[in-house]
């Protein structure tokens, strides 16, 4: 779904930091005491930045797809941990793929590997650390290899992105387990359990006993940076999170069903496991509502047991659909007949706005319409006949197809005006200049693109660090002659060019600030 094409995508500005910090790795040997730009980066663990720098020296560090190729593998890993949990839970096959395969076409599931990279990481290990979890719960014998991979998987999660699954995936299934298994037979896991977590924390707070020893004053500034945004940085209301159901995507209809506990409590084929992924969704929902800080992206791990409810509203329509009256039916026909609507109404929206805005691939693009088309007619067949699982089938290769095929045209809306920094390094390597950013005006995905350092004239207390050079380079949005007086009044400007590399076009609200860069040479006075 992911491997082909996805390497279109322009590079986020979480997926910057990311790679630099990998680049650094590679280029200065700093995997430890992780670097951006050459100053200190502790804000995320590194091992999701290991594993992209480990890629990148197997593929290369120019390569888009292999920067990327672990987070990707790590979807894979949510959708095998998912299957393995569900077939544990459920003992059903057919049920427990369902499962996978809603999780690993969950909107945000997808979309965080780009938007968010590290997401991806903490909340698959912890998956993987839920499922041996959870044997050593039911489990009357015990193997150590549960303890052993339970440790790992919660280990790894911290050293992805800090506590951030323990708090909103693995509190919330405990809180779950104990609700609806009430954890039982429990006295002979107490001691295993204590081994898992301490072991887990151990592994997870390795790195950060490390960086605490070797650089403190970084360390500490660093985390005092990161702990106010909890309570002063994108603060939302309690109830910012009420439509978490939508990050689902694809599925956000039977995901609203799904949780209509009255409704399918005496539908479901598992009542136990019902109630279990239900009170799991809904206590994640809970934890993450407390903490002021909100993003529509912190919920993707409440799309984990979000996809295991979710199932069994699939199963169920898949079980009983032929014998439903059409009052019950007619929401499954409302959600499916949106899909088989979207089949054709993409490759038509495609051919009017594509052939007005850029050159097609005509063969890639009758190649997807026909595919697509053929989704829908063959969905529209299968709905008529009642076949659910057919129709579940074919909207999971529906979703794959527009990633396939669809998602190397979401680049094509290029900007007129789009010009990439990565020339200009060469350039001023050729006249031996260097070059320095002006304020927080140079963002991730700059410093990315320009495949180097960008050294900082302003400080974090805002005074000036000037450079030693005669002549040098300064990359900023803009110089304010009115604000920056102090300049003018050392240097000569001279503009060069400008850098807008928005694929989204001026004014349009796509159109981001931070990456329209203008470049100036500057000579002392």
């Amino acid at each position: 779904m992911l491997g082909f094409s996805i390497s279109t995508l322009d590079v986020t500005i979480m997926e910057a930091r990311n790679f630099i910090t990998a680049r650094e790795m590679i280029e200065d040997g700093n995997w430890i005491l992780t670097t951006m730009n050459g100053e200190p980066r502790y804000q995320k663990p590194p091992l999701p930045t290991w594993l992209t720098a480990l890629s990148a020296l197997v593929f290369g560090l120019k390569n888009l797809f292999a920067l990327r190729l672990p987070a990707i593998l790590m979807v894979a890993v949510l959708g095998v941990f998912s299957y393995l949990l569900s077939f544990k839970l459920l003992n059903k096959k057919t049920h427990s793929l369902i499962n996978a395969l809603i999780t690993i076409t969950s909107f945000y599931v997808v979309a965080i590997i780009i938007e968010a990279p590290w997401d991806i990481y903490t909340h698959g290990f912890m998956l993987m650390g839920i499922y041996y979890l959870f044997q050593v719960f039911e489990k009357e014998n015990i193997k150590n290899a549960y303890i052993l991979l339970a440790s790992i998987g919660i280990g790894f999660s911290i050293l992805s992105k800090g506590p951030i699954s323990f708090y909103a995936l693995l509190l919330p299934f405990l809180m779950a387990y104990g609700f609806v298994y009430k954890f039982k037979n429990f006295k002979k896991k107490v001691l295993p359990t204590i081994i898992i977590v301490l072991l887990g924390l151990i592994v997870g707070a390795s790195w950060y006993i490390y960086v605490r020893l070797a650089d403190p004053e970084a360390l500490v500034a660093i985390a005092e940076r990161e702990t106010s945004n909890w309570s002063s940085y994108n603060v939302k209301p309690f109830y910012y999170y009420w439509s978490f159901f939508t990050q689902s995507g694809l599925w956000t209809i039977p995901a609203f069903v799904s949780l209509l506990y009255p409704y399918l409590k005496n539908r479901v084929s598992h009542l136990k496991v019902y109630r279990f992924s239900f009170y799991w969704t809904i206590f994640a929902v809970i934890l993450l509502s407390i903490i002021p800080e909100k993003k529509s992206r912190y919920l993707m791990p409440v799309l984990i047991p979000l996809a295991i409810n979710t199932g069994f509203y699939i199963e169920y329509l898949i079980r009983q659909f032929k014998t439903l009256k059409l009052k019950e039916t007619l929401v499954a026909y409302i959600h499916f007949g949106i899909i088989i609507l979207l089949s054709f109404v993409i490759p038509i929206g495609g051919f009017i706005f594509l052939n007005s805005e850029t050159e097609i691939n005509w063969i890639v693009f009758i190649l997807d319409t026909i595919i697509l088309m053929s989704i829908g007619i063959l969905m529209l067949k299968n709905l008529v006949k009642k076949e659910i699982k057919n129709v579940f089938i074919l909207t999971v290769i529906f979703y794959i197809t527009l990633f396939v095929l669809g998602t190397p045209y979401i680049s094509s809306f290029k900007n007129p005006d789009y010009k990439n920094i990565s020339v200009l390094k060469t350039e001023l390597e050729n006249k031996n200049l260097k070059p320095y950013a002006y304020g927080k005006h140079v963002a991730p995905e700059t410093m990315w693109y320009y495949d180097g350092k960008i050294t900082n004239i302003i400080n974090p207390d805002l005074t000036f660090t000037f450079p030693e050079e005669q002549k040098f380079v300064l990359i900023a949005s803009k110089i304010y002659p009115e604000r920056d007086s102090i300049l003018y009044k050392k240097y000569h400007f001279e503009f060069i060019s400008e850098y807008d590399m928005n694929t989204a076009k001026p004014y349009t609200r796509g159109h981001k600030s931070r990456l329209f860069n203008k470049v100036y040479l500057v000579t002392k006075k």
